[in-house]
């Protein structure tokens, strides 16, 4: 006579998937059950995740021309105007100097054709290429991702853009690495397209700090956070604006309440 197996057994044996979900998330670490490499980013102490923290102006500045200087070869920054780069001390001179560096197609004009000018600071910021097809065929089939977001689309934010900086390393034994591919255990799968971005001295900061891969990956990356979100210093001043407010508010009701209630019994 056959024994019939329990539901869950019989589940396990039509999805041995979900045999793999079930022991990785009781006994084994992400490391083990994970997408083959995939580490968790280490949690680093960022001063502008704080109730009351702000960005860095210096690293802001810093991290601005890493991105000129290094990313902005590959990666665009379409949801950022260049007039906004005066929330990072730049003034008008300097965005307008910063902006004319762009050529920037528009148009129609009066013959109805498009034509190519400067950049002015209303205008956001210009991509590498010309579109996504242009992006595929210069870097080997794989798509560079807009900056404009990068830290709000990815899981782990600042910290897994900052691992993933500087997490380049030599693959573990049995990985075999394709042409074309890097190995970084922070990446989905171990296996990235795109080459270590840093290297030790890459850019000269006119303050003196130095530029090592840490310093330059720590920069970008508070500037890609205020990239993501440009409000956020004046959206924690209004909610703390707001809590003042209430507690005000709660405070006045409550005396008045018992005012109102003093002689009932």
């Amino acid at each position: 006579m056959q024994v019939q197996h329990p539901i869950v057994w019989k589940m396990l044996r039509i999805n041995p998937f979900l045999f793999k979900i079930i022991l990785c998330g009781i006994f084994l670490p992400t490391t083990v059950c994970g997408e083959p490499g995939l580490l968790s980013p280490p949690a680093r102490n960022w001063g502008f995740t704080s109730l009351f923290g702000t960005f860095d102006r210096a690293a802001l500045q810093r991290g601005f021309q890493v991105y000129k200087e290094v990313c902005s070869a590959c990666h665009g920054l379409k949801r950022v105007s260049y007039r906004n780069l005066s929330a990072l001390g730049f003034n008008q001179n300097e965005i307008k100097a910063i902006a004319a560096e762009a050529d920037v197609t528009d148009g129609p004009n009066d013959e109805g054709q498009m034509f190519q000018r400067k950049g002015l600071p209303a205008d956001s910021f210009v991509g590498p290429y010309a579109n996504d097809k242009a992006a595929r065929a210069a870097n080997n089939g794989a798509l560079p991702p807009d900056q404009s977001l990068i830290v709000k689309a990815r899981s782990g934010g600042a910290d897994y853009i900052y691992a993933l900086l500087t997490g380049y390393t030599s693959p573990p034994f049995g990985v075999t690495v394709e042409e074309g591919r890097h190995y970084n255990p922070y990446f989905p799968g171990g296996l990235i397209s795109m080459a270590p971005p840093l290297t030790e001295g890459q850019v000269s900061y006119a303050d003196g700090t130095k530029a090592s891969v840490e310093q330059m990956a720590q920069d970008v990356v508070e500037f890609l956070s205020w990239a993501a979100e440009p409000e956020l210093e004046q959206r924690k001043q209004m909610g703390v604006k707001v809590l003042l407010y209430l507690t005000f508010m709660v405070i006045i009701f409550y005396l008045t309440y018992r005012k109102i209630w003093r002689d009932v019994k």
